[in-house]
Order: structure tokens, then C-alpha cells, then sequence
């Protein structure tokens, strides 16, 4: 357990490194998180609750990539994957997904968006890109969740 661990914190430490040095993010990383996060959900929870709240997570996030996409496209006039979200962006969010129940997902997702959003209102004049580094700023706070989570007793992300 504490090697899953150790490796999850690890795969996140490349993705920041990679996603701030070129915005881009190696893609066997991603099936490896996710199946990292998978094994720590499916460990903390009921069996058959697994399998309902990845269903539910990805049907939230499915909903969520239309709006965005139906958004980019009527509203921005831009090509969604090459110029608004990254895949590895997409692919974070299904580790996400796979990775928590349905109520810690929604929470992780909305609450490291606003993370990523005020860090980068913040950072932008000094980076070199236009581009937000989205999974990168994500894989920071979910390092701090995760962190918080396994050191003490004041949240559970498996129990909500």
C-alpha cells in the first residue's frame, strides 16, 4: 500500500515537472495513474460501489467535456483539443474520475479548477506560455489532498 502510494505522489511530481517545462506530458504516464488511483479507490470502498461510482464519475465528466466542447465550438470558434484542452488535461480527469467516489470527485475537480485558476492569475506574467498548465497546477493540489488525507484524520475522501 505504501509503495502505491509513494508511486502515485511520484507520477504526479512528472507530470508538474513536465507539464510546466513544455506543456506537455509523457502519455504512459496517465493509464499508470490511473490504475494507481483505481487500486487505492477500489481498496477503500464496497465492490459493487466501485463500479457505480466510476460509471457516475465518467458520466459527470462526459457531460462536463460536451459543455466545454459545444461551448468552444459555438462560442470561441477554435479547435477544442489543439488549442483549448490537452488530452493529458482530459486524461487527469478520468484519473480523477476512476480515483474517488463521486461526491470527493466533484469536490477534488471543482476545487483544484479554482486552485489552478487562482495560481495561474497569479503566475501567468512570468511564464512564457499562454497556455495554462492545467494538470500540472491539478496534480499539485491533489499532492496536497492526498497528503493531508494520508497524515491525518480530518478528511476522508472514500467515506463521502
Amino acid at each position: 500500500m505504501i509503495f502505491i502510494k509513494i508511486a502515485i505522489l511520484g507520477f504526479l511530481g512528472v507530470i508538474i515537472y513536465q507539464d510546466f517545462k513544455d506543456r506537455e506530458v509523457y502519455g504512459f504516464i496517465f493509464p499508470i495513474l490511473i490504475s494507481l488511483l483505481g487500486i487505492l479507490h477500489y481498496q477503500n470502498v464496497v465492490r459493487i460501489n466501485f463500479l457505480y461510482t466510476i460509471l457516475i464519475n465518467i458520466g459527470v465528466l462526459a457531460i462536463l467535456m460536451g459543455i466545454l466542447y459545444l461551448y468552444t465550438l459555438i462560442k470561441l470558434k477554435r479547435p477544442f483539443f489543439e488549442e483549448v484542452f490537452g488530452i493529458g488535461d482530459l486524461l487527469f480527469f478520468v484519473a480523477l474520475a476512476i480515483g474517488f467516489p463521486t461526491v470527493a470527485f466533484i469536490i477534488i475537480l471543482v476545487f483544484s479548477l479554482l486552485f489552478s485558476l487562482v495560481i495561474w492569475l497569479f503566475l501567468k506574467k512570468e511564464s512564457k506560455y499562454d497556455t495554462i498548465p492545467l494538470a500540472g497546477y491539478m496534480s499539485i493540489f491533489l499532492i496536497i489532498t492526498l497528503i493531508c488525507y494520508w497524515t491525518t484524520n480530518s478528511i476522508t475522501l472514500y467515506l463521502i
